[in-house]
């Protein structure tokens, strides 16, 4: 079973579908660490993952494309 997900991989997904923090974190689909990632979603910068069930923990593929484009949206008009 493969451990990473890669960005063509990423686009090929459907939004309908879930993805797991290795996968986000491994092949950097976002540009997180994992430490890091836990912050933004603490301070609600990120979209806050699902409980698949007991100790699998998920995101919406279509809440990751909508946060990763309202980041190009940011850098594309100069805000840090």
């Amino acid at each position: 079973m493969r451990s990473h997900v890669s960005i063509s991989d990423f686009d090929a997904l459907p939004d309908s579908a879930y993805i797991r923090q290795r996968q986000l974190l491994g092949d950097r689909i976002v540009p997180y660490s994992a430490s890091t990632l836990w912050r933004q979603i603490a301070a609600g910068h990120f979209p806050k993952p699902i409980k698949v069930s007991p100790g699998i923990t998920a995101w919406s593929v279509a809440e990751i494309r909508r946060h990763l484009e309202k980041l190009r949206e940011t850098k594309t008009r100069g805000r840090p």
